[in-house]
């Protein structure tokens, strides 16, 4: 063997005890998070009290929180991945409960709603809500008001129980008009599955200021408890919401959207720029005549910053439809 090939082979020797000794440094680093994570944060959630009721749906624990005393009913549904919707929604609630009962469903796998093996299917999702707020004492006709990916359960029940839906304020949702296609590689969530077990979503949250903020009407509680439950948000429930995302898109898309049920889609400026006019007007156009949209200078997350815009909207969307 030749002086050259030796030094090589000594330099090849080096690299791979340096990646080795990363690579022990990284196992290492995770098994102990994973341990500091388990033995102080499991049972942290354990702490905060529920906002609202928590009533029995299929077995499992649904937790329906409310404020007002209005005649009519919004129901606010989260969208996707959202930790603890009662907080989240906590400055929208308060504003639209001087006139309206407005009744925020949490999902089964968010906030203080239990996990559930039940599909993540259009229906399950319609069939919980429907049985939430009747065990919780509130009578349709509803006022329906989704954000995001909560806007394809919400074509769905309008769909199925058109008598219950009086109408639709949609919080920059989904579009249904569209083929959806292209579901996110399972493998993704294992590796968020083992940051979150590992603490290293906790670290995140840490840095990363919150997006509920006081000066947009957020309580210290609020963003408190928001937080808390960021550490702990993504479970098995949730991957599989996911998961059937888009064939429960394609699903409503083959459905037709009642035609006397108006709908108001407030859009944000982030989606219109992102998305598109076309996906927005093609998602109004199967909604059909009594569908009208607008839209707001803001983020996805319409409704922590922008509580007034969608306030004014909403009433006197609703004035022109009386």
């Amino acid at each position: 063997m030749s002086k050259m090939e030796a030094a090589k082979g000594k330099r090849g020797k080096k690299a791979m005890t340096v990646v080795a000794i990363i690579l022990g440094i990284i196992v290492c680093a995770n098994a102990l998070g994973f341990a500091v994570n388990k033995a102080l944060f499991s049972n942290e959630l354990a702490s905060v009290s529920p906002y609202g009721r928590m009533v029995e749906v299929n077995g499992r624990r649904m937790h329906v929180y409310s404020l007002g005393k209005g005649e009519r009913t919004i129901v606010l549904l989260p969208g996707f991945g959202v930790a603890l919707p009662c907080a989240d929604f906590g400055p929208l609630m308060r504003e639209l409960s001087r006139e309206y009962t407005v009744v925020c469903v949490e999902y089964f796998g968010l906030g203080f709603s239990d996990q559930t093996d039940a599909p993540r299917s259009n229906e399950n999702y319609v069939e919980e809500i429907r049985a939430a707020l009747a065990r919780a004492g509130f009578k349709a006709p509803y006022i329906l008001m989704p954000h995001s990916a909560s806007g394809v359960y919400s074509e769905f029940y309008a769909a199925r129980y058109p008598e219950e839906v009086s109408a639709i304020v949609m919080l920059d949702t989904s579009s249904t008009a569209i083929k959806a296609k292209g579901n996110p590689p399972k493998f993704l969530y294992g590796i968020a599955r083992l940051q979150q077990a590992c603490g290293l979503t906790r670290l995140n949250g840490l840095i990363i200021p919150p997006s509920q903020k006081a000066k947009n009407g957020y309580t210290e509680r609020e963003i408190h408890d928001y937080r808390l439950f960021g550490f702990h948000v993504l479970n098995d429930t949730m991957i599989d919401q996911s998961l059937r995302m888009l064939d429960n898109i394609n699903e409503v898309k083959g459905m037709p959207f009642p035609r006397d049920i108006p709908v108001l889609k407030l859009i944000s400026s982030q989606s219109e720029k992102r998305a598109g006019a076309e996906y927005q007007a093609a998602h109004l156009a199967r909604l059909g005549a009594k569908a009208e949209s607008r839209i707001v200078d803001c983020s996805h997350f319409i409704y922590q910053t922008n509580v007034a815009d969608i306030l004014e909207a909403t009433e006197a969307f609703l004035r022109r439809r009386d």
